[in-house]
């Protein structure tokens, strides 16, 4: 797995004032003199970039000779900030600030869970500025767009629907941590400025999904739903029967290798 557990992270100012928070940042500088594109890892809600998906994205651009670039969002893993104040908003303000930071020229987006939701939205947002990285390609691994809408405020009780009213957020028990995930209602209002599915997604590039079919955090019928919404990009649905959420298994962790070594182009 090379040195990608040993990189040092550094750190970033995002926002000013109350809103300012320190976002520890993990940077393989590519070897190349004419590098291809940077991997740009997207964590997912309550992950960190320690995971074994990220740490093997960095291991894979290390052997190739890429650059390879992951984050803590605020709330998570080493960064600052506290989780109760993340938004779809905010988290996404902060993968543009790391961009801004490395100033990558090319990147492929890797997306895990909410970072394919994060990952669709940066698309977007580049899109807008006249000197931004070229996005050559996107993996997206269980995507989760829009899951506050789709996935969370669907399925509400009317006891939760209170919780949120009353206290502001609501607590739900977790599968992978015995402390509960919790929704505040600042993410579920805020995710209603970011949702993606409401047109044609337009990112300009190949994508990739990855997608088990055992997942019981994001269904794999809301993958197939996405595709619908990518009509003018070349996509790849790559469903794996046996797979969970967290597709970190060794023959998961080689189909990600990959689809995001396809979507490497050294012109």
């Amino acid at each position: 797995m090379t040195d990608a557990a040993n990189l040092t992270p550094k750190t970033i100012t995002v926002g000013s004032g109350t809103l300012a928070r320190e976002i520890a940042i993990i940077h393989r500088a590519a070897r190349k003199k004419k590098p291809g594109p940077a991997f740009v890892w997207l964590g997912g809600y309550r992950s960190d970039m320690t995971g074994t998906k990220a740490v093997e994205l960095d291991a894979l651009a290390g052997e190739l000779g890429l650059a390879a670039i992951r984050f803590d969002y605020s709330g998570h893993g080493v960064s600052g900030g506290a989780f109760r104040e993340g938004t779809i908003s905010r988290w996404l303000e902060e993968a543009i600030a790391v961009l801004d930071d490395i100033k990558p020229k090319r990147v492929v987006l890797v997306g895990s869970s909410m970072g394919g939701w994060i990952a669709l939205r940066l698309v977007q947002e580049l899109k807008k500025r006249k000197k931004a990285a070229k996005v050559d390609g996107i993996v997206l691994i269980a995507p989760a767009p829009d899951f506050t809408a789709e996935l969370i405020e669907p399925k509400l009780t009317e006891a939760e629907r209170q919780s949120l009213a009353e206290r502001g957020y609501l607590e739900e028990q977790s599968e992978y941590s015995p402390e509960p995930n919790i929704y505040t209602r600042a993410l579920i209002e805020d995710g209603r400025s970011n949702l993606v599915m409401t047109g044609i997604i337009e990112t300009g590039c190949p994508v990739h999904i990855l997608q088990g079919m055992k997942d019981p955090d994001v269904p794999y019928a809301h993958a197939l739903k996405l595709v619908e919404f990518l009509p003018a990009d070349d996509v790849v649905l790559t469903l794996i029967r046996d797979g969970d959420h967290r597709l970190s298994r060794p023959q998961d962790i080689e189909k990600l290798r990959a689809a995001v070594s396809a979507l490497i182009f050294t012109d």
